[in-house]
Formats: C-alpha cells, sequence, structure tokens
C-alpha cells in the first residue's frame, strides 16, 4: 500500500514525541519539586550542621553547581539527564546509575515474583467462578475485597509471625536467597491478585455469553476449553493494561513490603533520597519510574496487537 509507510513513519513519530514529552515532563517536575524539599543539601553532603568551613562549604557549593542559578541548574541537570548521566548521589557518594542499578535487581526480582504469582492465582479464581454457581463466587468476591482492603504491611506481618517466628520456615529479613523472596512476594502478590481476579472474572463472564461462544458450543468444544481457548483470550485486553500498570507500580518501589522485610530496593533508596534531600538520587528515579512506564505501554500496545486481531487488521 503506497500510504502504508508514510503512515507508519507518522505513527512511530508521534509516539516517539508522546515519550519525550513525557520524559521530559516528569524531569522537569521532580526538579521544582526537589528544589521546594525543606532542608541544605550541602549539611547533608557534609554530614551534618557545622562541620565544614565556609572555605569548604563554598567548595562544594561550586562543585555541585549549586551556586548556578536555577535555570542554568536545570539547563545541565537536563542536557546531562540526555547522556545518561545524572550525577553522583549526595548521601551514598557513588553515580546515581550505580546506586539505582544496585537497588533495581532486588526489587525486580520482588516485582517480576509477585506479579507472577498474582497473574497465576487471578487466573485461577477465575476459570474457577466464572459463570459457577453464585454461592462460590458471592465468597470469593468476599475475599477479594478483604484483600484489597487489607493494608500490605499488616499481611507482610501475619505471614512473618505465622511462618517466619512460629514455623521458622523462611528468614525474617534481608535479601538473602529464593527464600528471603517467599514471603515479600507472598505478601505483595495477595492483594493484586484480587484485583486482577475480579477484572478477569467479569471480562470471562462477558465473553461466555457472546456469540461466538454460543457457535464454539456448537461445534462440540467442551466448558473448559471454551474458557481457556477463547474465554481468556477475549478477558486478556483490560487484564493485560492492568497487569502492566501493576507492574510498573510495583517496579516503582514497595516501600512498605521492604520495610516490613527489611529488604533493600528502590522503595528504601526512595524514601532516603526524600528524607535527605538528595536531588541527583530523587531525579534519577523519577526518570526510572518515567521509562518503566513508557516501556511497559509500549509493549502493551504490542500485546494488543498479537491478543485481538481486530486491531491489526484495522491498521491494515
Amino acid at each position: 500500500m503506497p500510504g502504508f509507510p508514510r503512515n507508519l513513519i507518522r505513527a512511530v513519530a508521534h509516539r516517539l514525541g508522546v515519550v519525550a514529552a513525557v520524559l521530559w515532563g516528569a524531569a522537569t517536575i521532580a526538579f521544582i519539586a526537589v528544589k521546594f524539599i525543606p532542608g541544605d543539601p550541602i549539611s547533608i553532603l557534609a554530614g551534618g550542621e557545622n562541620i565544614i568551613d565556609a572555605a569548604g562549604r563554598q567548595a562544594m557549593v561550586r562543585k555541585y553547581g549549586l551556586d548556578q542559578s536555577l535555570p542554568s541548574q536545570y539547563g545541565h541537570y537536563i542536557g546531562n539527564a540526555l547522556l545518561g548521566d545524572f550525577g553522583e548521589s549526595y548521601q551514598y557518594r557513588q553515580p546515581v546509575i550505580d546506586v539505582i542499578w544496585e537497588a533495581a535487581i532486588p526489587t525486580f526480582q520482588l516485582a517480576v515474583c509477585a506479579i507472577v504469582l498474582a497473574l497465576g492465582l487471578a487466573i485461577i479464581v477465575a476459570l474457577a467462578t466464572a459463570g459457577r454457581r453464585r454461592g462460590l463466587a458471592t465468597a470469593i468476591s468476599t475475599l477479594e475485597l478483604l484483600l484489597l482492603s487489607t493494608p500490605v504491611y499488616w499481611i507482610g506481618i501475619v505471614l512473618l509471625s505465622i511462618f517466619s517466628f512460629r514455623l521458622q520456615w523462611f528468614p525474617i529479613i534481608g535479601n538473602n536467597g529464593f527464600e528471603s523472596l517467599v514471603l515479600p512476594a507472598v505478601a505483595l502478590s495477595l492483594p493484586l491478585a484480587a484485583l486482577l481476579s475480579q477484572v478477569l472474572r467479569d471480562g470471562l463472564e462477558e465473553a461466555l455469553v457472546q456469540p461466538f461462544a454460543l457457535t464454539v458450543r456448537a461445534r462440540g468444544v467442551g466448558e473448559t476449553a471454551l474458557r481457556l481457548r477463547h474465554g481468556l483470550r477475549h478477558a486478556a485486553l483490560a487484564t493485560s493494561t492492568l497487569t502492566a500498570t501493576l507492574f510498573a507500580n510495583t517496579l516503582g518501589g514497595s516501600i512498605l513490603t521492604e520495610t516490613v522485610f527489611g529488604r533493600s530496593g528502590i522503595g528504601q533508596i526512595t524514601l532516603q533520597a526524600m528524607k535527605t534531600r538528595d536531588m541527583p538520587l530523587v531525579l534519577g528515579l523519577v526518570m526510572l519510574s518515567a521509562c518503566v512506564f513508557v516501556v511497559i505501554n509500549l509493549v502493551v500496545d504490542a500485546l494488543y496487537l498479537v491478543i485481538d486481531p481486530r486491531l491489526r487488521r484495522a491498521g491494515q
């Protein structure tokens, strides 16, 4: 088709423009917000008030560019961010990229385990309850509502009390191996599974009354095969969007979960960066969160084309 390459180029250019605008907006808002956080970054760098003399203070101000005007600081930050340089963390005295990378690994492990477990539980529960006996569906819905209403830290404390303190099956705190990942992943996944199962069950129940479901049944396909091969695919669009959003939020930092189980990660360094007014680290973390959401949204858009053939035909 003669117009297809031009349309494709226009669509790609529009998407890249949106991505650039999102990243620039996130960086700008974070820069402004950090400047309004009370506190003196030089005192943080020096380790406290009255630790260095006036000459040393002036040297540190010049070193970190804090003597420049706000527009100059902003332009310097944006220019370096485009090159992937977010400066040096005030608190950790290391490049921001190194600090974030070290903290991102345990958070990524926790997020992946939690979302996979939540999605698996949601699929099992939705398949078992969609269109089934109302008593079972009501009981499961009540349990889901209870999990959604329960704070994650309280679920974590209950799990620790039973499986760490009483039964001593899992370690209490730390990031040491797979055993230390089990309880945090379960605590984080239960509310996610409750939300995903509600959306997935609604999608399945809607799919099972569609005309295509009647056609599939007329061909002699069993109820289980109908749910697995056709119903889940119909319900996957809304569920995939929600799953991606929840995964991005989890990657952004599960502060409560990491705090309860004594795990290092993005949530912990985010909390510390805000407390200590560590501007380079805060800005780097904001940019990381923005990039995560952008990438995940792009992946979800691609998955839509895989899940629903009608979208592929509409784009042709």
